[in-house]
């Protein structure tokens, strides 16, 4: 069967019974299993939970027909979760060996509402370990590959997330975004990636990268598709003291795209560059005006980001002491190792003031310019890595280089501001391309409009791996 590309189309699907959920389930595994053994991109198939949850479906869509999605918008839409994730009766390991036997006794706010909302669990997506990495390379069990080139890397660290959208191995995912994990995959895969403004989604159940960066989002085939699971998943948990209920900021007829300087560094691949600024020609064809922008901190961003970090990372990994689970602390791997030391060094005696605190301060300008820009334009559009896919094991053996995957990304994390990463083509090697558009906290609904409009002025339809 040909399996549905969008949750409207799944809908419509299932209501004229040209295949039930139980069919759903079948086709995705079915193509798991032919093509996920070279991809690598799950690390545990919840196969006995989606076929349970795909009759409740089958049986609610029998019953109630139409009515049935009414209550549950989401239902026979087939997920995968980040094995950040905490998911009951389903091992839960962050892609590290220390967790590798890990069952949890609950499930994150995240799952329960989108499942409350009829999605399918089919599985655990893999990812950098801990969420350390910008290519997924960094996961304990083998790095997750490019469907679209076996040679490249998927990008990081909500890899495998990426890939199973990108190879309709499920409909949505979730992921994490810390300084571009979910943005950068989505980019190097060819889906639309969505970080919302810090705080908005409940990181209650979801092992914890750095605290004050972290922000919960998903993967779609269309902006439509986001949109609609954001809906869902955003809103107060008491269980998670962070999350902010922001007003939305409203609609205006018009918009003001601001196209910042310093996203066009020196060293931006121009096949990346070409495709950013075709995007920006269909935005101005569609009659909304470009200012250029500048946020001049914006250099300081991946310095800041690299001290806040690991410092936060150093923290919430202290908890993974193997006496009340997991295995024992020399199961870490090699970069979580590198992070601990790292952000325990700017956070010794000393060291505090000169690299966190420092670091604290000159995280206030990066917020300050965006503020500022967003008094003069509505949105912000930039590239989203500065290179398209790069090779497998390229940048693997140098920190510094790889670091650096994330220089466009990181800002959007320091200030709390939403961002989405929407496809826009294909480099002459076949590899995806896009951009990002960045709106002001509690903006997600601008960013949604102006992507959904992109998608409708350029006809976009989804692209998948492997067809």
């Amino acid at each position: 069967m040909e399996i549905p590309l969008t949750i409207q189309e799944t809908k419509k699907g299932l209501l004229e019974k040209k295949f039930t959920v139980v069919q759903l389930v079948d086709a995705y595994l079915s193509r798991i299993e032919k093509f996920d053994k070279e991809l690598n991109s799950f690390l545990i198939l919840s196969d006995e939970l989606a076929y349970s949850q795909a009759k409740q479906a089958d049986k609610l869509i029998e019953d109630f027909g139409k009515e049935a999605f009414e209550k549950h918008p989401l239902l026979g839409v087939v997920v995968a979760h980040k094995d950040l994730f905490l998911t009951k009766g389903i091992r839960t390991t962050a892609a590290s060996k220390v967790l590798e036997n890990y069952v949890p006794a609950y499930s994150a706010t995240v799952v329960k509402r989108i499942e409350k909302a009829g999605a399918i669990t089919i599985g655990k997506t893999n990812c950098d370990a801990w969420a350390h990495g910008a290519s997924g390379e960094n996961s304990d069990f083998g790095p997750t590959k490019n469907p679209w080139n076996k040679d490249y890397v998927p990008g990081g660290s909500s890899s495998g997330s990426a890939v199973s959208v990108a190879s309709q191995f499920s409909l949505i995912s979730t992921g994490t975004d810390t300084g571009g994990s979910i943005r950068q995959p989505a980019n190097f895969c060819g889906v639309v990636g969505f970080k919302p403004t810090y705080g908005v989604v409940p990181r209650y159940g979801i092992v914890a990268m750095a605290s004050s960066l972290d922000a919960v989002g998903h993967f779609g085939m269309s902006v439509e598709d986001v949109e609609q699971v954001f809906k869902i998943t955003k809103g107060i948990d008491k269980k998670d003291s962070t999350v902010a209920d922001g007003k939305e900021i409203k609609i205006k007829d018009k918009f003001k795209i601001g196209i910042p300087k310093e996203y066009f560094i020196k060293g931006l691949d121009s096949e990346v560059e070409k495709s950013v600024r075709e995007a920006i020609k269909i935005f101005e064809k569609e009659g909304i005006e470009l200012v250029d922008v500048s946020l001049p901190h914006t250099k300081y961003a991946i310095s800041v980001y690299y001290i806040v970090q690991p410092a936060e990372v150093s923290s919430n990994l202290g908890r993974y002491d193997g006496v009340r689970y997991g295995n024992r602390r020399e199961t870490f791997g090699d970069e979580a190792k590198r992070r601990i030391m790292l952000g325990t060094y700017v956070l010794s005696a000393g060291y505090y003031d000169a690299y966190y605190l420092k670091a604290q301060k000159v995280r206030s300008r990066i917020i300050e310019d965006f503020k500022k820009v967003f008094e003069e334009v509505d949105i912000i559009l930039a590239p989203v890595s500065p290179t398209p896919a790069f090779k497998l094991g390229e940048k693997a053996q140098d920190p510094l280089q790889m670091y650096l995957a994330d220089v466009l990304t990181v800002a959007a994390n320091v200030a709390g501001i939403p961002a989405i990463s929407i496809p826009s083509g294909f480099t002459k090697k076949g590899l995806p391309l896009g951009f990002q558009l960045m709106g002001p906290r509690f903006s997600e609904q601008k960013l949604f409009e102006i992507g959904k409009k992109y998608q409708k002025a350029v006809k976009w339809s989804p692209k998948v791996a492997f067809q």
